[in-house]
């Protein structure tokens, strides 16, 4: 799993390519988490087009991460063009809380 972090204006750009499980999943919630509180930050993008796999332990990081942003009074966006990836995120429910986007543009314009 690697994972990339970028801030644009008041967004915690997150990127994330291989595989999002319960190997990797505690290790990426605690660099996004220091990168979203140690720069007081509202609003968080979800890169997934390179993940290749997600289980429910990714459902689970993307579920605290819309807690957090939430609790600061900002919001979460994804950014998928995989067919998989988006038929896991309907299938948890998590479509109902957050967008999905085809670019990071396009999720934080919105």
């Amino acid at each position: 799993m690697q994972i990339s972090t970028d801030i644009i204006k008041d967004y915690l750009i997150v990127t994330l390519q291989g595989e999002l499980d319960h190997h990797t999943s505690e290790n990426v919630r605690k660099k996004i988490d220091q990168q979203y509180y140690n720069n007081n930050l509202l609003n968080m993008v979800l890169d997934l087009r390179g993940l290749n796999f997600m289980d429910s332990s990714g459902i689970g990081l993307i579920m605290g991460r819309y807690k957090s942003c939430r609790e600061q009074g900002g919001s979460i966006s994804i950014v998928s063009t995989s067919s998989y990836i988006e038929r896991i995120l309907k299938m948890s429910g998590l479509l109902k809380l957050m967008k999905v986007y085809q670019t990071i543009d396009e999720a934080i314009v919105d």
